[in-house]
C-alpha cells in the first residue's frame, strides 16, 4: 500500500455531484441506493444547526453500521459526530436513531479488509478515490484500514 494524505475536502462542481445523493434522500427516494449507503442527520459541533451526509456502508453487524471518514478525520461530517454522537440514519426507506462511536485502528482494519472481500472492485476504487494504491492483498487493505477513521452507528432502539 502506498500512503497518501486524505484527499481535499470536494468543491465546486465535485462537491456538488458528491452531495446529490442528499437529494435523493430528500425527495425519499435514498432506497434507490439500496443498503450500501445511509444519510446521516448529525448536529454541527459549532452551531448546533443540523446537517445531512450520505456515506457508504463499509460493514453491517448487530451492533450497527460501520462508516469511514474517506476524507480524513477533518471532515465535517465526522467531527460533528465526534463532538455529538446522537444521531439519526436513514437506510433504505427507515430512520433509526443512532450514536457514533469511533473504532479502533485494528476494528477499522478489520472492517476495511471484510469490506475488500465482499466487493473487490469498489474497495479498490474507494481506496484509489482517497489516495492510496492497494495490491490487493488483505494485507493492504488491512493497512488501509489502520489509516482510515471509523465510526460505528449503533442504533439506540426501535426504527420508524
Amino acid at each position: 500500500m502506498k500512503s497518501a494524505s486524505p484527499p481535499p475536502k470536494p468543491a465546486g462542481i465535485r462537491r456538488l455531484l458528491l452531495r446529490t445523493p442528499v437529494l435523493l434522500y430528500r425527495l425519499r427516494l435514498g432506497w434507490l441506493l439500496g443498503d450500501r449507503f445511509v444519510l446521516i442527520n448529525h448536529r454541527g459541533r459549532r452551531t448546533g444547526l443540523v446537517h445531512q451526509t450520505v456515506v457508504e456502508v463499509v460493514g453491517s453487524d448487530g451492533a450497527g453500521v460501520v462508516v469511514a471518514a474517506g476524507f480524513g478525520p477533518r471532515a465535517d461530517w465526522y467531527r460533528n459526530l465526534l463532538a455529538h454522537p446522537a444521531a439519526s440514519m436513514v437506510r433504505g426507506r427507515r430512520i433509526v436513531a443512532v450514536t457514533a462511536v469511533p473504532l479502533a485502528p485494528d476494528e477499522g482494519a478489520r472492517a476495511m479488509a471484510e469490506y475488500a472481500r465482499r466487493h473487490r472492485r469498489a474497495a479498490r476504487a474507494l481506496a484509489g478515490f482517497m489516495g492510496y494504491r492497494v495490491d490487493g492483498s488483505q494485507a493492504d487493505y488491512e493497512a488501509v484500514g489502520q489509516a482510515l477513521h471509523f465510526l460505528r452507528l449503533e442504533a439506540l432502539g426501535g426504527s420508524r
